[in-house]
């Protein structure tokens, strides 16, 4: 079986690869084995474009399945810090038009059809065990009062990531089974690294990690 496994930073997957035996690479990955997988490590950076950019050097060789792991803000505070949830659908949340106080997406101006831009996981069809949610991916992380108010109205997502929904559709793009997997590590308000979980975040998704591809 062969993985692709997606993060934005290595810090986020660093405890799962230490559990990796290394094996000889190719292009822009990082070759691992784990028992009788080969698991490659795609690092993309933080972004939309870094990511899109990174699938695209990437997906034009053959996964059996393809993971995007990380943290992720809540905007539900009924989902406890450090929960790993599936995310089963995703959307660029920013990508628009503003008409005074309203976005408006592309979708909505004529300008792209929907399905490419409010995109679900697919392929995969095996249950995982975690709390199913919804994601927005934006350019910029909300922090500001009025504006998640808006994006709430607007989406109603449960968590927002930086890159969830281009992997979502690279990989929809190359017809390869996706997962998104991520860990709530804060909640999506007035910016306050205080309150933050990220080490039980990052403890909590690298252990699901570990126990799932273990089991593939």
């Amino acid at each position: 079986m062969k993985i692709l496994l997606v993060a934005a930073t290595e810090f986020e997957i660093a405890p799962l690869i230490s559990f990796f035996k290394k094996a000889p690479s190719e292009k822009n990955v990082q070759s691992y084995m784990l028992r009788n997988k080969q698991i490659d490590v795609l690092i993309t950076g933080v972004g939309m474009t870094l990511t899109a950019y990174q699938l695209a050097k990437t997906l034009s060789d053959e996964y059996d399945l393809a993971i995007n792991a990380g943290v992720a803000g809540s905007f539900k505070q009924d989902i406890p810090l450090g929960t790993v949830v599936d995310v089963v659908s995703d959307s660029f949340a920013d990508m628009g038009a503003e008409d005074g106080d309203e976005f408006i997406p592309t979708y909505e101006m004529g300008l792209a059809d929907r399905s490419a831009y409010n995109i679900r996981s697919v392929g995969y069809g095996k249950e995982l065990g975690l709390m199913k949610v919804r994601g927005i991916t934006v350019n910029t992380v909300h922090g500001n009062t009025a504006s998640i108010k808006k994006v709430v109205k607007k989406f109603n997502p449960d968590i927002e990531s930086m890159e969830g929904a281009a992997f979502f559709y690279a990989c929809s793009q190359e017809n390869i089974p996706c997962i998104q997997i991520r860990s709530i590590s804060n909640y999506v308000e007035r910016r306050d690294k205080s309150k933050w979980r990220m080490d039980l975040a990052i403890h909590n998704l690298n252990a699901f990690l570990l126990d799932f591809l273990r089991k593939q």
